[in-house]
């Protein structure tokens, strides 16, 4: 049993979880999964090499867009699934608050004790519980793939923006995980503390709840990705400059190599930067005009209440002024008719 202590930087959540989490999974797999023992080797575990990595992206493809089309092309009704739909989005947000937690546990000691430039640039940041926190989530991405599946099934609307975002994902985290990136926990850690808040989302509008943060939700994942390019830009330019300018250090300024290859670093850059642009492109989209609509319609509305206003104050006047001038006549017309009847 572990011991519990008031939380600290060592014990940021007063009980050291890694133990608790270590036993569970090791029983319930039979010990087939031991985390304290793993070691991520090449070709000796499922998806670590390219080849079915690509084939299990490119079934995804056909499987979405194939069957997008056969539901179009015999004109099938969407399913319902909600429950289904419910329990899938009600597990991801469990697992990946798990991994959050658990891979905060790792790296507050370490940013504690050696810095933040060590926790992101440093080879010895790539720990053993670490990488096994990291092949959790890279496998987490494949599972998240069943979410494409659900739009299929209920034949909603595929966007370019989702379906490119899964597969562009898996191999991200690949790329990263063979590249021993120890800055990988930036982008890990900030996409699943977005995970747990969209896929908590998904599973509450599932239950026909709705929120008022829906819009949040993506400005959390725009936000991800301005923090994670600034990290990776940095990584990347102290890799860069170590490698192939380090004559020129005294005049570009630099702190030290960058774990990870330079392979890893420009697929990083180059993905969440396309991630960066796509999201906020979809932001403007959905948001900023649909608010842009919802204002011409409270606009045209307002004028042809406006409008009804004015028209019935204008006829209010014309019908006044009409009863006075009538008035007045009256008054007029027996005046004259006594005036007269004096004279003779």
């Amino acid at each position: 049993m572990e011991k519990i202590s008031l939380p600290s930087f060592d014990v940021p959540f007063g009980i050291k979880l890694w133990p608790i989490f270590d036993q569970v999974v090791s029983h319930l797999s039979g010990d087939r999964i031991v985390p304290s023992k793993f070691k991520f080797v090449e070709g000796e575990l499922p998806l670590s090499t390219l080849p079915p990595v690509a084939a299990l992206i490119g079934t995804y493809y056909v499987v979405i867009f194939g069957g997008d089309y056969i539901f179009k092309k015999f004109k099938i009704k969407g399913f319902v699934l909600n429950g289904l739909f419910q329990l899938h989005n009600l597990f991801l947000t469990t697992l990946s608050l798990t991994i959050l937690t658990l891979l905060a546990e790792q790296l507050i000691p370490i940013i504690y004790h050696h810095g933040l430039f060590y926790a992101i640039c440093n080879t010895n940041a790539w720990t053993q519980e670490i990488v096994f926190l990291y092949y959790m989530n890279y496998i987490t991405k494949f599972i998240e793939f069943i979410d494409t599946v659900f739009l299929v099934l209920k034949q909603k609307r595929l966007t370019f923006l989702h379906t490119y975002h899964h597969g562009a994902t898996a191999l991200l985290c690949y790329t990263q995980l063979v590249g021993e990136t120890s800055i990988s926990w930036v982008p890990i850690s900030l996409n699943l503390g977005v995970h747990v808040v969209m896929y908590w989302y998904y599973f509450l509008s599932a239950r026909g709840i709705r929120v008022w943060w829906k819009e949040w939700v993506t400005r959390f994942q725009i936000l991800q990705f301005i923090l994670d390019l600034g990290f990776v830009y940095f990584a990347t330019y102290q890799k860069v400059v170590f490698t192939y300018f380090s004559e020129y250090s005294k005049i570009l300024p630099v702190c030290d190599d960058c774990a990870g290859t330079m392979l890893a670093a420009a697929s990083g850059c180059a993905i969440l930067s396309s991630y960066l642009i796509l999201f906020i492109s979809f932001y403007i989209e959905v948001y900023r005009k649909k608010s842009s609509r919802r204002a011409k319609r409270v606009k045209s509305v307002s004028g042809g209440v406006a409008a009804q206003v004015n028209e019935y104050v204008h006829t209010t006047a014309t019908a006044e002024a009409a009863a006075k001038t009538s008035a007045e006549s009256s008054d007029v017309a027996p005046k004259k008719t006594r005036l007269r009847s004096r004279k003779h």
